[in-house]
């Protein structure tokens, strides 16, 4: 239980936060997005990927009359259900559209948005847990929400944040720093390490309880420390020495649902051998995996795949691996139909180009595909044949907003 008085303090001390207090850019996401009628919108994603800021911009533009609450204030620590009556009193009643951040804090918190919703007040929230609010959501407010995602800058972004021009170079710039703004602003790697340990630690260990933190540590460092490789609960059960793979699959689960990593499941049109098969694993940005390990000194052709992996990510819903005799890094499904089949090659030439073709030819056989894209850091050039095209694209022109894969 919270007192009256702390609440309206911190709502006032937030107010003077009300508006972003330095220059930000527009996020793409705000181009496309449209608010729909009195619908709960929810927008998820990882800790510190600008979904505060966000908020803030969406306020702006409302044009109404709108409050703002920060659950994660630590003035209003221990804050429960019954302390929502105060919290409208102090918000008032002029309202007409709610903005809380991290509201997941709050247990039972859907019960009073629910109120809000039947009220016709417009309500946004966001949270850092797919899972948590995915829970409330599927329970008391079913049918009247949309969910969004929200992610670290993409290269578009980080050019126009950067004042630059898209090029190789800034392209490596991208892939070195990754998207969070937050780091942007220093470039302090002690940024993104303190990231981690919030999301692996309080986001997750917190949260479910976990006593062996060590292992829970461990195990995320050494995943990214993968990025692009597959996986399987058996074999890091073995390496990590853990009695059951029951504790690596919540735990991979957990780490999901933070969105700290993906899992892409190798593609089979058999659900359970999609469920079986080993999946690669990428993370949500690749500043956050250099600024966390030592492995990728010189295998930038790795992080340039996250960085593929995670444009797809924002931009479609269905992704696999293909795997048969060759290799295809990313088979996109739209529609439930297969839309595009890419390669990722950090170095085309005479030692790669026959592994990459191949793949590429293979899986195009295994969906009837006509044509097919490799996307290298800067190389432009048209091979394969005239009716079975193969697009070398550069990934400095591929991953800005006008992409044809957008």
């Amino acid at each position: 239980m919270i007192l009256k008085s702390n609440i309206e303090l911190a709502v006032n001390v937030q107010k003077l936060y009300k508006s972003p207090q330095q220059e930000v850019i527009n996020r793409e996401w705000l181009s496309a997005f449209k608010p729909t009628g009195n619908h709960i919108e929810v927008i998820s994603g990882v800790r510190r990927c600008g979904k505060s800021t966000l908020m803030k911009q969406l306020m702006q533009a409302s044009g109404l009359k709108t409050a703002y609450f920060n659950f994660e204030d630590a003035r209003i620590h221990g804050f429960e259900l019954s302390d929502f009556t105060k919290l409208e009193e102090v918000l008032g009643n002029e309202v007409e559209a709610y903005f809380f951040d991290e509201i997941q804090n709050v247990p039972y918190w859907e019960v009073f948005v629910r109120q809000l919703h039947d009220q016709f007040a417009k309500v946004y929230i966001t949270g850092s847990n797919a899972a948590l609010l995915s829970k409330e959501m599927g329970t008391r407010l079913t049918g009247r929400h949309l969910r969004h995602e929200l992610f670290p800058f993409s290269y578009g972004e980080f050019i126009r944040y950067k004042q630059a021009i898209p090029s190789v170079n800034t392209l490596y710039q991208y892939i070195l720093y990754g998207g969070f703004p937050e780091f942007l602003e220093t470039e302090n790697p002690d940024v993104l390490q303190n990231f981690f340990k919030d999301i692996v630690l309080r986001d997750i260990a917190i949260r479910y309880s976990i006593r062996n933190t060590r292992l829970l540590m461990d195990l995320s460092l050494y995943l990214i420390s993968n990025i692009g490789k597959e996986i399987s609960y058996n074999n890091l059960r073995k390496t990590f020495m853990v009695g059951s793979a029951n504790t690596i699959s919540d735990y991979l689960t957990w780490l999901g649902e933070a969105y700290l990593l993906f899992y892409l499941p190798r593609f089979s049109w058999s659900a359970k051998s999609i469920a079986t098969n080993p999946r690669k694993v990428y993370a949500v940005d690749t500043g956050l995996v250099t600024a966390n390990t030592l492995s990728f000194t010189e295998d930038r052709g790795r992080l340039l795949e996250n960085v593929v992996f995670m444009h797809l990510r924002r931009n479609h819903d269905s992704l696999f691996y293909f795997r048969n005799d060759r290799e295809c890094d990313f088979v996109v499904f739209d529609n439930k139909r297969c839309s595009s089949l890419i390669q990722v090659c950090e170095s085309l030439n005479q030692d790669t180009i026959g592994r990459e073709v191949e793949g590429l030819m293979e899986a195009m056989d295994f969906f009837s595909m006509k044509e097919g894209y490799i996307i290298t850091p800067g190389m432009k050039d048209e091979i394969g044949t005239q009716d079975r095209p193969i697009h070398v694209m550069p990934a400095c022109e591929w991953l800005l907003p006008e992409s044809i894969t957008t």
